[in-house]
Protein backbone atom coordinates (compact mmCIF):
# COMPACT_ATOMS: atom_id res chain seq x y z
CA UNK A 1 0.00 0.00 0.00
CA UNK A 2 2.63 2.72 0.87
CA UNK A 3 4.61 1.64 -2.34
CA UNK A 4 1.09 2.09 -4.22
CA UNK A 5 0.58 5.88 -2.48
CA UNK A 6 3.71 6.49 -2.96
CA UNK A 7 3.74 5.65 -6.92
CA UNK A 8 0.34 7.41 -6.85
CA UNK A 9 2.09 10.70 -5.19
CA UNK A 10 4.38 10.50 -8.23
CA UNK A 11 1.97 10.54 -10.35
CA UNK A 12 -0.15 12.97 -8.59
CA UNK A 13 2.76 15.83 -8.24
CA UNK A 14 3.32 14.65 -12.45
CA UNK A 15 -0.08 15.71 -13.20
CA UNK A 16 0.04 19.03 -11.30
CA UNK A 17 3.74 19.61 -13.17
CA UNK A 18 2.23 19.25 -16.45
CA UNK A 19 -0.82 21.33 -15.50
CA UNK A 20 1.30 24.21 -14.24
CA UNK A 21 3.16 23.82 -17.24
CA UNK A 22 0.54 24.07 -19.89
CA UNK A 23 -1.39 26.60 -18.09
CA UNK A 24 2.09 28.78 -18.07
CA UNK A 25 2.04 27.90 -21.74
CA UNK A 26 -1.03 29.12 -22.24
CA UNK A 27 -0.75 32.35 -20.59
CA UNK A 28 2.37 32.87 -22.39
CA UNK A 29 0.77 32.41 -26.07
CA UNK A 30 -2.42 34.63 -24.45
CA UNK A 31 0.40 37.17 -23.83
CA UNK A 32 1.61 36.21 -27.31
CA UNK A 33 -1.87 36.68 -28.81
CA UNK A 34 -2.95 40.21 -27.17
CA UNK A 35 0.86 41.60 -27.86
CA UNK A 36 0.40 40.28 -31.73
CA UNK A 37 -3.30 41.97 -31.92
CA UNK A 38 -1.76 45.15 -30.42
CA UNK A 39 0.56 45.54 -33.13
CA UNK A 40 -1.73 44.67 -35.38
CA UNK A 41 -3.90 47.38 -34.44
CA UNK A 42 -0.96 49.85 -34.47
CA UNK A 43 0.16 49.36 -37.57
CA UNK A 44 -3.43 49.24 -38.62
CA UNK A 45 -4.02 52.64 -37.05
CA UNK A 46 -1.18 54.05 -38.91
CA UNK A 47 -2.06 52.47 -42.26
CA UNK A 48 -5.69 53.43 -42.39
CA UNK A 49 -5.18 57.30 -41.94
CA UNK A 50 -7.42 56.96 -44.90
CA UNK A 51 -10.32 58.23 -45.74
CA UNK A 52 -9.74 61.52 -44.24
CA UNK A 53 -11.65 64.54 -44.38
CA UNK A 54 -10.54 68.17 -44.50
CA UNK A 55 -11.88 71.59 -44.36
CA UNK A 56 -9.55 73.44 -46.55
CA UNK A 57 -9.33 77.13 -46.66
CA UNK A 58 -12.31 77.79 -48.69
CA UNK A 59 -14.05 75.91 -46.01
CA UNK A 60 -14.89 73.29 -47.55
CA UNK A 61 -14.92 69.77 -46.76
CA UNK A 62 -12.48 67.72 -48.50
CA UNK A 63 -12.07 64.45 -48.20
CA UNK A 64 -9.16 62.32 -49.77
CA UNK A 65 -9.96 58.21 -50.35
CA UNK A 66 -5.97 57.12 -50.44
CA UNK A 67 -2.64 58.49 -49.89
CA UNK A 68 -2.32 60.02 -52.63
CA UNK A 69 0.45 58.48 -54.91
CA UNK A 70 0.46 61.98 -57.68
CA UNK A 71 0.76 65.12 -56.50
CA UNK A 72 0.35 68.79 -58.33
CA UNK A 73 1.27 71.75 -56.65
CA UNK A 74 0.25 75.19 -57.82
CA UNK A 75 2.36 77.37 -55.90
CA UNK A 76 5.97 77.09 -54.59
CA UNK A 77 5.18 77.31 -50.80
CA UNK A 78 3.26 73.91 -50.82
CA UNK A 79 5.73 72.34 -53.08
CA UNK A 80 8.51 72.95 -50.75
CA UNK A 81 6.41 71.66 -47.76
CA UNK A 82 5.93 68.55 -50.07
CA UNK A 83 9.37 68.17 -50.45
CA UNK A 84 10.28 68.39 -46.69
CA UNK A 85 7.28 65.75 -46.10
CA UNK A 86 9.68 63.10 -47.83
CA UNK A 87 7.67 63.04 -50.70
CA UNK A 88 9.12 64.68 -53.87
CA UNK A 89 8.86 61.97 -55.81
CA UNK A 90 4.66 61.92 -55.54
CA UNK A 91 5.18 65.46 -57.27
CA UNK A 92 4.39 65.02 -61.44
CA UNK A 93 3.64 69.13 -61.65
CA UNK A 94 4.49 72.36 -59.65
CA UNK A 95 4.13 76.13 -61.23
CA UNK A 96 5.74 78.00 -63.65
CA UNK A 97 7.49 79.78 -59.91
CA UNK A 98 8.88 76.97 -58.91
CA UNK A 99 12.93 76.41 -58.44
CA UNK A 100 13.30 74.41 -54.49
CA UNK A 101 14.29 72.23 -54.74
CA UNK A 102 16.60 71.49 -57.91
CA UNK A 103 14.36 68.64 -58.59
CA UNK A 104 11.53 70.88 -59.61
CA UNK A 105 13.29 72.20 -62.21
CA UNK A 106 12.62 68.66 -64.08
CA UNK A 107 9.48 68.64 -62.82
CA UNK A 108 6.05 69.23 -65.59
CA UNK A 109 5.35 73.18 -65.21
CA UNK A 110 1.44 73.57 -65.44
CA UNK A 111 1.82 77.61 -65.53
CA UNK A 112 1.38 80.52 -63.48
CA UNK A 113 -1.15 82.62 -62.33
CA UNK A 114 -2.87 81.23 -64.72
CA UNK A 115 -3.14 76.91 -64.33
CA UNK A 116 -2.96 74.99 -67.71
CA UNK A 117 -5.87 73.03 -66.69
CA UNK A 118 -6.15 70.69 -69.57
CA UNK A 119 -2.03 69.58 -68.50
CA UNK A 120 -3.26 68.92 -65.06
CA UNK A 121 -5.64 66.73 -66.01
CA UNK A 122 -3.27 65.11 -68.82
CA UNK A 123 -1.05 64.23 -65.92
CA UNK A 124 -3.76 62.72 -64.06
CA UNK A 125 -2.68 63.30 -60.40
CA UNK A 126 -4.82 62.10 -57.72
CA UNK A 127 -4.51 65.35 -55.43
CA UNK A 128 -3.99 68.88 -56.40
CA UNK A 129 -2.83 71.39 -53.99
CA UNK A 130 -3.69 74.85 -54.68
CA UNK A 131 -3.67 78.30 -52.44
CA UNK A 132 -5.94 80.84 -51.13
CA UNK A 133 -4.19 83.56 -52.52
CA UNK A 134 -5.08 82.31 -56.35
CA UNK A 135 -8.25 80.29 -55.42
CA UNK A 136 -10.79 83.30 -55.97
CA UNK A 137 -9.36 83.84 -59.77
CA UNK A 138 -8.97 80.04 -60.70
CA UNK A 139 -12.60 79.01 -59.52
CA UNK A 140 -13.32 77.83 -62.59
CA UNK A 141 -10.54 75.96 -63.56
CA UNK A 142 -10.63 74.26 -59.82
CA UNK A 143 -13.82 72.83 -60.39
CA UNK A 144 -13.29 71.16 -63.87
CA UNK A 145 -9.96 69.72 -62.21
CA UNK A 146 -13.33 68.33 -58.96
CA UNK A 147 -15.34 67.31 -62.42
CA UNK A 148 -12.40 65.30 -63.59
CA UNK A 149 -12.65 63.57 -60.26
CA UNK A 150 -8.96 64.83 -58.96
CA UNK A 151 -9.54 65.44 -55.03
CA UNK A 152 -8.40 69.89 -54.83
CA UNK A 153 -7.62 70.81 -51.46
CA UNK A 154 -7.02 74.84 -50.92
CA UNK A 155 -4.04 75.68 -48.84
CA UNK A 156 -4.56 78.85 -46.03
CA UNK A 157 -2.66 81.39 -47.55
CA UNK A 158 -0.30 82.36 -44.30
CA UNK A 159 0.02 85.46 -42.36
CA UNK A 160 1.79 84.13 -39.52
CA UNK A 161 4.25 81.31 -37.95
CA UNK A 162 1.00 79.76 -36.79
CA UNK A 163 -0.92 80.04 -40.06
CA UNK A 164 2.40 78.81 -41.64
CA UNK A 165 2.11 75.51 -39.20
CA UNK A 166 -1.47 75.01 -40.14
CA UNK A 167 -0.69 74.85 -44.10
CA UNK A 168 2.10 72.56 -42.98
CA UNK A 169 -0.27 70.57 -41.08
CA UNK A 170 -3.24 70.59 -43.57
CA UNK A 171 -0.86 69.42 -46.27
CA UNK A 172 0.49 66.76 -44.05
CA UNK A 173 -3.10 65.43 -43.90
CA UNK A 174 -3.96 65.39 -47.21
CA UNK A 175 -0.40 63.42 -48.13
CA UNK A 176 -0.81 60.62 -45.02
CA UNK A 177 2.42 62.34 -43.27
CA UNK A 178 0.94 64.23 -40.31
CA UNK A 179 3.42 62.54 -37.99
CA UNK A 180 6.25 63.86 -40.15
CA UNK A 181 4.32 67.27 -40.06
CA UNK A 182 4.12 67.73 -36.70
CA UNK A 183 8.12 66.67 -36.52
CA UNK A 184 8.92 70.00 -38.75
CA UNK A 185 6.29 71.95 -37.28
CA UNK A 186 7.87 70.90 -33.39
CA UNK A 187 11.73 71.59 -35.38
CA UNK A 188 10.96 75.15 -36.15
CA UNK A 189 9.33 76.24 -33.27
CA UNK A 190 12.47 74.85 -31.26
CA UNK A 191 14.96 76.57 -33.61
CA UNK A 192 12.75 80.23 -33.06
CA UNK A 193 12.19 79.38 -30.24
CA UNK A 194 16.74 79.50 -29.86
CA UNK A 195 16.71 82.30 -31.76
CA UNK A 196 14.17 84.25 -29.82
CA UNK A 197 16.19 83.78 -26.72
CA UNK A 198 19.68 84.52 -28.19
CA UNK A 199 17.74 87.84 -29.29
CA UNK A 200 16.90 88.61 -25.87
CA UNK A 201 20.44 89.63 -24.68
CA UNK A 202 19.84 92.73 -26.72
CA UNK A 203 19.80 95.99 -24.82
CA UNK A 204 16.59 98.31 -25.32
CA UNK A 205 19.44 100.61 -26.69
CA UNK A 206 20.79 97.77 -28.97
CA UNK A 207 17.31 97.64 -30.55
CA UNK A 208 17.21 98.51 -34.59
CA UNK A 209 14.36 100.04 -36.36
CA UNK A 210 14.27 98.22 -39.57
CA UNK A 211 12.67 99.36 -42.68
CA UNK A 212 11.79 96.12 -45.20
CA UNK A 213 11.00 96.48 -48.98
CA UNK A 214 9.74 94.06 -50.73
CA UNK A 215 10.10 95.67 -54.35
CA UNK A 216 12.15 98.30 -55.45
CA UNK A 217 12.01 102.17 -55.93
CA UNK A 218 9.42 103.99 -57.27
CA UNK A 219 7.00 101.28 -55.92
CA UNK A 220 8.00 100.28 -53.00
CA UNK A 221 6.45 98.08 -50.87
CA UNK A 222 6.70 96.88 -47.66
CA UNK A 223 5.24 94.51 -44.35
CA UNK A 224 3.60 95.79 -41.89
CA UNK A 225 1.34 94.55 -39.18
CA UNK A 226 -0.26 91.33 -39.56
CA UNK A 227 1.99 89.78 -41.32
CA UNK A 228 5.07 87.17 -40.66
CA UNK A 229 7.86 89.51 -41.98
CA UNK A 230 6.35 91.54 -38.81
CA UNK A 231 6.61 88.46 -36.15
CA UNK A 232 10.39 87.64 -37.85
CA UNK A 233 11.40 91.28 -36.97
CA UNK A 234 9.48 90.97 -33.43
CA UNK A 235 11.15 87.37 -32.96
CA UNK A 236 14.52 88.89 -32.77
CA UNK A 237 14.16 91.90 -30.84
CA UNK A 238 13.71 94.56 -34.51
CA UNK A 239 11.06 97.14 -34.44
CA UNK A 240 9.70 97.34 -37.97
CA UNK A 241 9.54 100.63 -39.32
CA UNK A 242 6.10 99.93 -41.40
CA UNK A 243 4.83 98.70 -38.06
CA UNK A 244 1.74 101.12 -38.51
CA UNK A 245 0.65 100.48 -41.64
CA UNK A 246 -1.53 96.83 -42.18
CA UNK A 247 -0.80 94.22 -43.98
CA UNK A 248 1.43 94.34 -47.54
CA UNK A 249 1.61 98.57 -48.44
CA UNK A 250 2.77 100.61 -51.40
CA UNK A 251 4.82 103.68 -49.17
CA UNK A 252 5.94 106.92 -50.36
CA UNK A 253 9.75 108.11 -50.04
CA UNK A 254 8.90 110.86 -47.77
CA UNK A 255 7.45 108.44 -44.77
CA UNK A 256 10.39 105.80 -45.52
CA UNK A 257 12.68 108.52 -44.56
CA UNK A 258 10.69 109.85 -41.89
CA UNK A 259 11.08 106.58 -40.40
CA UNK A 260 14.59 106.70 -40.34
CA UNK A 261 15.71 103.31 -40.07
CA UNK A 262 18.35 101.98 -38.98
CA UNK A 263 19.15 99.15 -41.25
CA UNK A 264 17.47 98.33 -44.54
CA UNK A 265 16.90 95.25 -45.92
CA UNK A 266 15.52 94.33 -49.92
CA UNK A 267 14.41 91.41 -50.74
CA UNK A 268 14.66 91.95 -54.91
CA UNK A 269 18.54 91.09 -55.68
CA UNK A 270 16.89 88.50 -57.45
CA UNK A 271 15.70 90.36 -60.24
CA UNK A 272 17.27 93.69 -59.58
CA UNK A 273 20.98 94.37 -59.79
CA UNK A 274 22.63 95.23 -56.82
CA UNK A 275 19.37 96.67 -54.81
CA UNK A 276 21.76 97.52 -51.69
CA UNK A 277 23.60 100.50 -54.10
CA UNK A 278 20.20 101.23 -55.52
CA UNK A 279 19.02 102.61 -52.03
CA UNK A 280 22.63 103.61 -50.97
CA UNK A 281 22.20 106.18 -54.26
CA UNK A 282 19.06 107.46 -53.66
CA UNK A 283 18.33 110.98 -53.86
CA UNK A 284 17.43 112.60 -50.50
CA UNK A 285 18.04 109.35 -48.81
CA UNK A 286 21.47 110.35 -47.68
CA UNK A 287 21.03 111.78 -44.23
CA UNK A 288 18.83 108.37 -43.45
CA UNK A 289 20.81 106.22 -40.62
CA UNK A 290 20.89 103.32 -42.73
CA UNK A 291 22.32 104.71 -45.45
CA UNK A 292 25.04 107.04 -44.25
CA UNK A 293 26.49 103.52 -42.29
CA UNK A 294 25.89 101.52 -45.01
CA UNK A 295 23.56 99.30 -43.17
CA UNK A 296 21.76 97.74 -46.10
CA UNK A 297 21.28 94.40 -47.13
CA UNK A 298 19.34 92.18 -49.71
CA UNK A 299 17.84 88.72 -48.35
CA UNK A 300 16.71 86.31 -50.95
CA UNK A 301 12.87 87.06 -51.52
CA UNK A 302 12.24 82.98 -51.24
CA UNK A 303 13.13 82.76 -47.48
CA UNK A 304 11.60 85.38 -46.27
CA UNK A 305 8.06 85.33 -47.96
CA UNK A 306 7.37 81.98 -48.74
CA UNK A 307 5.53 80.01 -45.94
CA UNK A 308 6.94 76.92 -45.93
CA UNK A 309 9.83 75.60 -43.50
CA UNK A 310 12.48 77.44 -44.75
CA UNK A 311 11.47 80.32 -42.96
CA UNK A 312 13.02 79.48 -40.30
CA UNK A 313 16.27 80.58 -42.65
CA UNK A 314 14.94 83.52 -43.21
CA UNK A 315 14.67 84.48 -39.65
CA UNK A 316 18.47 83.86 -39.12
CA UNK A 317 19.18 85.46 -42.41
CA UNK A 318 17.40 88.43 -40.77
CA UNK A 319 19.06 88.58 -37.62
CA UNK A 320 22.58 87.82 -39.15
CA UNK A 321 22.08 90.71 -41.02
CA UNK A 322 20.69 93.09 -38.16
CA UNK A 323 22.63 92.16 -35.37
CA UNK A 324 25.89 90.40 -36.61
CA UNK A 325 27.75 90.79 -33.34
CA UNK A 326 25.07 88.24 -32.03
CA UNK A 327 24.18 85.90 -34.75
CA UNK A 328 26.93 86.34 -37.28
CA UNK A 329 29.09 83.40 -34.84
Amino acid sequence: MKRLWGMNVKKVFGLILVMLLTAGMMVGCSGTTNEGKEKQQTNQATHQAFPVTIKDATGEKVTIEEKPKKIVTLIPSNTEVVFALGLGDKVIGVSDNDNYPEETKDIEKVGGMEMNTELIVSLKPDLVLAHASSAHNSEAGLQQLKDAGIDVLVVNDAQSFSEVYESIDMIGKATGEQAKAKDIIAGMKTKLKGISEKAKSLKQSERKTVLVEVSPSPDIYTPGKNTFMNEMLAMISADNAAADVDGWAKMDEESMIAANPDVIITTYGYYTKDPVNEVIGRKGWQDVTAVKNAKVFDVHSDLVTRSGPRLIEGVEELAKSIYPNIFDN
